[in-house]
């Protein structure tokens, strides 16, 4: 085989985003907590950036030792005016005097103002407030076995099964199988041994349970043992009628058992009081905090929906002036000014992506509040269609734009918190011609079921009639497939005895 080295020329188009459009695209992307994250990590990096808590606030123009009053004045002639008195008077020795009296005067200031007036540093608040690691459910587990008395091979055993269980609070695994992984010294039987003494003395109760069945019982028995209470239906239908109480068979039960439809209800009804998945009281994970990026509010005299954005704690950013004055001025060295002017034209980019941010968001915000009104007025069955194409053609800009500018973002609505992507669906026409989002078709099926007659309830082919009857048409495979989209059970497991 012959390799021979050759050069080629080829004439292609590629599309090569800029820095300044790419920076554009991310801002836009983020949702408020992640947005005042960035502005934090930009105002620690870049020099020239500064922050304005509100309108009113102005920047600190007073003057630093080794930089003349001329540079430092608002009023004072532009550099370019005052160029050769500038250069007489600004030499680099002063100018690294002044770059280190500022960092040492921002450090100070920074450090005065937290303590004068309370305020935090962002990052020491951000890791003062982050979660410390939680245990996890052996460790929880482990700690409570530490404290029983039992002997030292039972307590080994103990650890071996404590490591098997799962998120749940369940040992699933056969006793068999955990036994090929047993230490030196233990057998299958040591196993048998140590469970009960689990489930007997650790808690939440339930826990290490091998079933639901199982747990169940375990439940049933702490709560006859500490409440002194009857519970011989409970536990009978748990313990020999799991599967048709599953199913929904009470006159079946009843025939069987000899109970009653009434005792058996009753019993039904103390069966949702037990824990399905103990290990979660231990394991279960904080629930995250959603921050709205906007709020709607309705106009009482108008009835009109105003939309406006919770950013007024974010801080407002500018550049400062004497670093303005520093790149122009010559007497400034030329790597500082390069320095500085590549920070100011990074910082103008993030000041006109942040003003850019806002203003697509409340662009995308209206279009979204005007479509989606009678959502607004009358709920989720009133949910329009509305394509993010169509928002984006409305808005003359391209769909990404749109995608971007709702992603992860949460809306805040006289109804309650919502993704902003929510809003954004497909649909179908009812028999009046007029657009309805498959959200709202959901919740048209889910008005339907909630009125059905528990003691005979709807199949999927009624439903089909009923929703028919309002103007809906779908096949029964759809309404199928929203009602297990919406965990409601099919008509023999909805009815009531």
């Amino acid at each position: 085989m012959r390799l021979d080295a050759s050069q080629h020329m080829r004439m292609e188009q590629r599309m090569k985003l800029a820095p300044r459009m790419i920076q554009s695209m991310e801002i836009l992307q983020l949702p408020l907590m992640a947005l005042e994250e960035r502005i934090e990590q930009e105002l620690s990096s870049n020099p020239v950036l500064e922050r304005r808590e509100s309108e009113f606030e102005q920047p600190d123009l007073t003057p630093v030792a080794g930089i003349p009053q001329e540079v430092v004045s608002p009023s004072s002639p532009s550099p370019d005016d005052s160029n050769t008195s500038l250069q007489k008077e600004i030499t680099d020795r002063e100018i690294e005097q002044y770059l280190q009296d500022q960092a040492d005067w921002s450090s100070m200031n920074r450090g005065s103002r937290m303590r004068s007036s309370g305020e935090r540093d962002a990052k020491m608040d951000a890791m003062a407030n982050t979660a410390a690691r939680g245990e996890s459910l052996q460790e929880e587990l482990t700690l409570q076995w530490d404290l029983v008395e039992v002997d030292e091979r039972i307590r080994r055993a103990g650890y071996v099964l404590i490591d098997w269980v799962n998120d749940a609070g369940y040992i699933l695994e056969p006793m068999e199988t955990i036994g090929e992984h047993l230490p030196d010294g233990l057998t299958v039987q040591d196993l048998h041994d140590a469970l009960p003494i689990l489930q007997q003395r650790l808690e939440p109760v339930g826990i290490c349970a091998r079933n639901l069945q199982e747990c169940w019982l375990i439940q049933i028995e702490a709560w006859e043992r500490d409440k002194n209470a009857d519970l011989t239906v409970p536990r009978a239908l748990v313990s020999t009628y799991l599967q048709d109480l599953a199913m929904n068979r009470l006159p079946q039960i009843a025939r069987k058992s000899g109970f009653t439809i009434e005792q058996i209800n009753a019993g039904k009804e103390f069966l949702k009081h037990l824990n399905t998945s103990p290990g979660t009281l231990l394991s279960e994970d904080r629930v995250p905090t959603v921050t709205p990026d906007a709020i709607v509010e309705r106009e009482e005299e108008t009835g009109d929906y105003t939309c406006r954005l919770t950013d007024e704690h974010t801080p407002r950013l500018y550049i400062n002036e004497i670093y303005k004055r520093m790149a122009k001025t010559k007497a400034v060295d030329g790597k500082t000014r390069e320095f500085i002017s590549n920070n100011i034209r990074n910082a103008r980019w993030l000041i006109e992506s942040i003003e850019q941010r806002r203003n697509t968001l409340l662009r995308v915000l209206k279009v979204v509040i005007e479509a989606q009104k009678e959502f607004l007025e009358h709920g989720p069955q009133f949910m329009k269609p509305l394509p993010m194409i169509g928002v984006a053609d409305q808005l003359g800009i391209h769909v990404g734009t749109v995608s971007r500018a709702v992603a992860e973002k949460y809306i805040q609505t006289p109804r309650g918190i919502f993704p902003l992507r929510m809003f954004f669906t497909g649909g179908t026409e009812n028999a009046e011609g007029e657009a309805m989002s498959w959200d709202a078709v959901k919740a048209k099926l889910g008005e339907i079921i909630a009125n059905e007659n528990k003691s005979n309830p709807l199949s999927d082919d009624e439903i089909v009639v009923k929703l028919k009857e309002q103007g809906i048409e779908l096949a029964r495979r759809t309404v199928a497939k929203y009602r297990k989209i919406g965990n409601i059970p099919p008509a023999r497991r909805r009815k009531t005895f």
